[in-house]
């Protein structure tokens, strides 16, 4: 019952998006009806209207700007909760469940909130329409998390091997690239992975922030909801293009992903 129960779960998940899919290509008279038509013909109609194939307008940039923005917002968050992660956790500082739940209280401030300081911020700064502007705010909306993740997979590694390395010789930078990192590799998988979904998939920002040269994937796909309706086809076609990113990278690091997900669960 309990394995029956899971595939139901798993497909009443999974019907939107295979919805998704399959109105995707239709046409636009067919993805309108009322009730939708599943035995509608199919066409490539949608593809060709994101690709811009009748518009001359190329998903191209951004698509190439959320990619810039979520890869390169990972890994300078790599880079700060790393060796924050190491100090709570391997080397634990004083009160570091203070600064642990300091981290976790930024999170609780709702994202709209912050919008007008941001951007001010970024106008009288002439950061306006900026990938890079991007980019550090995505790395300072997904450190916190990072910080709390990478702090489990971090507290699972044995003392005894980093006491050894420090016998040899070894400093904290060649602990932290030949011993922390390869034994915390599922666990920077897994953070990697949920910090670029994060990254790719935010709009609030990146709809006020970015204009012409930075727009985002996700804001590109609004463009596609007219007032004149019979725009479904075209959503549905451009939101498994951009989806796809994330469907690959999760796919690629999937074997990663789940041991990370599993580190420090058992203690």
């Amino acid at each position: 019952m309990w394995g029956l129960a899971a595939w139901a779960t798993g497909l009443l998940f999974f019907l939107p998006v295979a919805w998704m899919v399959l109105t995707s290509f239709h046409s636009e008279a067919d993805a309108a009806t009322n009730p939708p038509s599943i035995t509608a013909p199919l066409t490539l109609e949608g593809y060709r209207e994101f690709f811009g194939t009748s518009t001359g307008t190329s998903p191209w940039p951004a698509l190439a700007n959320s990619a810039t923005a979520a890869i390169a917002s990972t890994l300078f968050v790599l880079m700060l909760a790393i060796p924050a992660a190491y100090a709570l956790s391997i080397k634990p500082v004083r009160k570091w469940s203070d600064a642990m739940f300091f981290f976790l209280s930024t999170k609780m401030l709702p994202a709209v909130a912050g919008l007008l300081p941001i951007y001010l911020v970024a106008k009288n700064t002439g950061l306006l329409d900026n990938i890079w502007l991007m980019a550090v705010l995505y790395t300072a909306m997904n450190l916190p998390i990072a910080v709390w993740m990478m702090r489990s997979f971090l507290a699972e590694i044995p003392v005894e091997i980093l006491e050894a390395a420090a016998i040899d010789g070894a400093g904290l930078l060649t602990v932290l690239r030949r011993i922390v990192t390869p034994i915390a590799a599922p666990g920077i998988a897994a953070t990697s992975l949920i910090c670029f979904i994060f990254s790719w998939n935010e709009m609030l920002f990146a709809r006020v922030l970015t204009g012409v040269r930075s727009i985002t994937a996700p804001v590109f796909l609004t463009g596609f909801v007219t007032s004149q309706g019979l725009f479904l086809a075209k959503v549905c076609a451009a939101a498994v293009v951009v989806s796809l990113p994330v469907l690959i990278a999760g796919f690629a690091a999937q074997d990663k992903l789940v041991q990370g997900l599993s580190m420090g669960a058992v203690k």
